[in-house]
């Protein structure tokens, strides 16, 4: 799906189409009232999506399963490998069973000023802190270790949009969002830079325009890169070194949304969230069948 000026720039490009939309803005159970920030797809299809101080789950159908309230406002949701639920809040992480029922909470107001992504890998937590403009690696008692990206000219990552994304490819690397850069970086867990690409630009389909994005990210099964943008809101795809694979244009979203969240399944479909409508987006690959 792309408008006329996005075809016209990014011509050879694969495709996605729209399969199904899931929730909506209403006073419904499976609908929101006045946010929805984040959505996750666990390997059973299930949609976990976070707003309104709850997470709703929905089946692969869009259909409500059930939901439970949050202690405070979330921001973010993952799941580790052994199928518990976190949640990341202001100053805070709730960790749940599948059923709601609360596990544990990790709090602390200066590491966790802001969670907006949460990561694992091998015995450590990963967290994004927006408002430190960090990452922070924590082991899985949720003792802090170190900060990822503060060590530069910036002291820290650069994201006006108040948010901060990342996601850990199948190698242990950290791929994180630099928006305020226009590019895409990857870290080792001790904090190393090892490398990033993206450019700003306004003419090539690949290049990032704006003051500030990518502002949100998302990994393939594949190792594909999935980001989306604001102003105008766009989804694109690229591959690890950063050639663009597919996009998904501004008319698939409403006009003023910003910091949409993005997951993939196991079939590659992706799952977007329009922060105005209050809905997921699920769009499939035209090649899947989906």
């Amino acid at each position: 799906m792309m408008d006329g000026k996005d075809k016209e720039r990014a011509g050879g490009l694969g495709s996605y189409r729209l399969v199904r939309t899931i929730s909506g803005k209403g006073a419904g159970r499976g609908q929101f009232s006045e946010v929805l920030r984040a959505v996750a797809v666990d390997d059973a299809g299930s949609v976990y999506a976070v707003g309104d101080s709850h997470v709703k789950v929905f089946d692969g159908a869009g259909d409500l399963k059930h939901s439970w309230a949050t202690e405070r406002p979330g921001f973010c949701i993952a799941f580790d490998e052994g199928g518990a639920v976190y949640v990341g809040e202001p100053g805070q992480i709730e960790k749940f069973e599948r059923s709601g029922k609360r596990i544990s909470v990790w709090k602390d107001e200066e590491r966790l000023s802001l969670v907006t992504a949460i990561g694992f890998s091998g015995e450590f937590v990963l967290v994004a802190d927006a408002r430190g403009r960090c990452l922070r690696r924590f082991d899985r008692q949720g003792q802090w270790i170190n900060n990822i990206g503060k060590d530069n000219r910036t002291k820290g990552f650069l994201v006006p949009n108040g948010y901060l994304d990342f996601n850990i490819d199948a190698g242990g690397i950290i791929v994180v969002l630099n928006p305020g850069k226009h590019r895409i970086e990857r870290y080792s867990l001790t904090g190393e830079l090892l490398g990033f690409w993206g450019r700003f630009g306004t003419r090539r389909p690949e290049d990032f325009g704006g003051c500030c994005n990518p502002t949100n990210l998302a990994l393939t099964r594949e190792g594909h890169i999935v980001v989306t943008e604001k102003a105008g809101p766009r989804l694109k795809v690229y591959d690890a070194e950063g050639k663009l694979l597919a996009l998904v244009g501004s008319e698939a979203f409403d006009a003023n949304c910003k910091n949409m969240d993005v997951a993939a399944d196991a079939k590659g479909c992706l799952y977007v969230v329009d922060t105005v409508r209050l809905t997921i987006s699920v769009f499939a690959p035209e090649t899947s069948g989906a």
